[in-house]
């Protein structure tokens, strides 16, 4: 009798072990991913690091606001409020210049009865980026985002309408990326 009593928690032990070995499995080949992508030299984008201690944006545009948050959350970067400065005697190190942005739309395809069934959005932004002795870091620039848009009657404009705030979002990220990697390029008198 004793003989079975052992052979049967052996056999519990065995079922226990079969029933977590899934997740054992998982819980190896994710550890086994991570050390890979590790290895690559891959790593989350973070945040952005501007070479710069201090920016002033001069901009009406709608995506001024959002840029300056991304900057105050996301960098170390001071952003300074456009005139009056808080101290004249040390002046901003960089000075973005939105110069437009532009929403655009046009028709990819018509449905049987001509009206549009696809568009592809556009969304466009000029900047540049200059100190204030008139010196530049990146000179005027055009940058150009588009999405495709497949129109549904009751919800188009509001998904044009997300399909825009997302490609501002993507902008403001592209602008940081492109000040991230500027540098100062000598005047030309």
């Amino acid at each position: 009798m004793m003989m079975r009593g052992a052979a049967g928690v052996t056999s519990l032990r065995a079922r226990a072990l079969a029933a977590r070995l899934p997740s054992l499995i998982t819980s190896v080949l994710a550890i086994a991913a991570a050390l890979a992508l590790s290895a690559c030299g891959f790593a989350l984008r973070g945040t952005a690091t501007l070479p710069y201690e201090s920016v002033v944006i001069e901009s009406p545009l709608p995506i001024k606001e959002e840029l300056i948050r991304a900057i105050e959350v996301g960098t170390t970067t001071k952003v300074l409020r456009s005139a009056p400065l808080p101290n004249p005697d040390t002046p901003p190190q960089v000075i973005v210049e939105l110069i437009g942005e532009t929403l655009d739309k046009t028709i990819l395809s018509l449905n049987s009865v001509g009206q549009p069934r696809e568009y592809r959005l556009f969304y466009r932004l000029s900047f540049r980026v200059r100190d204030d002795q008139g010196g530049e870091y990146i000179p005027p620039t055009t940058l150009s985002l588009h999405r495709d848009l497949t129109f549904n009657l009751l919800v188009g404009d509001l998904e044009e309408g997300l399909l825009y705030r997302d490609m501002r979002t993507d902008m403001v990220g592209q602008v940081l990326r492109r000040m991230r990697a500027a540098k100062l390029r000598p005047r030309e008198d």
